[in-house]
């Protein structure tokens, strides 16, 4: 049986869906204006992919904390469209380990990596939705999926400046 892939489709047309909106097409289209008929002829898919949610993958990851990393990375490949949402949280080298990643406006996932055994682990297992405080009142944020418990504080921002 065929899994579920580690990503799905985001509704672009939903009013403010903003997804890095370019020129990518109109751009490339008339920089080489020499043959009309070859630019009439070539293909109008912009060179960014737009509208894909990795949160999927994400708990994915999550859930295969302690386990043989080679094993959790051929599954995830063969559920991707890309190999790049990946190492969003996963570090291999331990100058990129980082604590928590923040992907979105609003959106924390805790850091991992692979260990000198191979084993996908947490850079910071004492980080939480209750330890993390949001940047702002407008949004909600989460960490792993879970909403913050914490209140946004003014103050809170100003002190750390």
């Amino acid at each position: 049986m065929d899994k579920k892939p580690l990503y799905r489709k985001v509704n672009t047309t939903a009013r403010g869906v903003f997804h890095l909106h370019s020129k990518d097409f109109s751009d490339s289209r008339r920089a080489n204006t020499s043959t009309l008929m070859e630019s009439k002829r070539s293909v109008m898919h912009g060179k960014k992919q737009r509208g894909l949610d990795y949160t999927p993958l994400f708990k994915f990851l999550l859930s295969k904390i302690g386990q043989s990393w080679s094993a959790v990375h051929s599954e995830a490949i063969s559920r991707l469209d890309s190999e790049e949402p990946i190492f969003w949280l996963v570090a291999i080298r331990a100058e990129e380990k980082k604590e928590y990643v923040r992907l979105g406006e609003a959106s924390y996932y805790s850091g991992l990596y692979v260990d000198e055994e191979g084993l996908l682990q947490l850079v910071n297992s004492k980080i939480s939705a209750e330890s993390l405080a949001p940047q702002c009142a407008c949004c909600t944020h989460t960490f792993n999926g879970v909403r913050f418990t914490r209140k946004y504080d003014p103050a809170h921002l100003l002190s750390a400046w």
